[in-house]
């Protein structure tokens, strides 16, 4: 099992707009950023990510440090859990394929 760190600044912009007052990180922005850890630390360089599943049980907030481990399964699955101060804030699985060669000239 790998492990990795995402920090999130307190003054993160999306606190501003969602939600004004009390501020969260959104689950789509927070799954995009997982996932870009996971590529960099698995040096995928390019691709698209294809999400089996994802939950999140609890929210993210601006300041907060998530920590990221994760498996990859021989067949290419990558299993996912996300926790901030010990409390499960997202879970997931999901795979990275290679781009086709025509999408990558547009």
């Amino acid at each position: 099992m790998a492990a990795l760190i995402l920090q999130f600044a307190a003054d993160h912009p999306c606190g501003a707009g969602h939600f004004p007052g009390n501020p969260i990180i959104p689950g789509a922005l927070l799954l995009d950023e997982v996932l870009t850890h996971i590529a960099n630390d698995l040096d995928i360089d390019g691709g698209a990510w294809r999400v089996k599943s994802a939950k999140f049980p609890r929210s993210v907030r601006p300041g907060d440090t998530v920590h990221i481990n994760y498996t990859r399964a021989a067949n290419g699955e990558i299993r996912f859990e996300c926790a901030v101060t010990n409390s499960n804030v997202m879970s997931g699985i999901a795979s990275c394929h290679p781009l086709p060669i025509e999408s990558l000239s547009s």
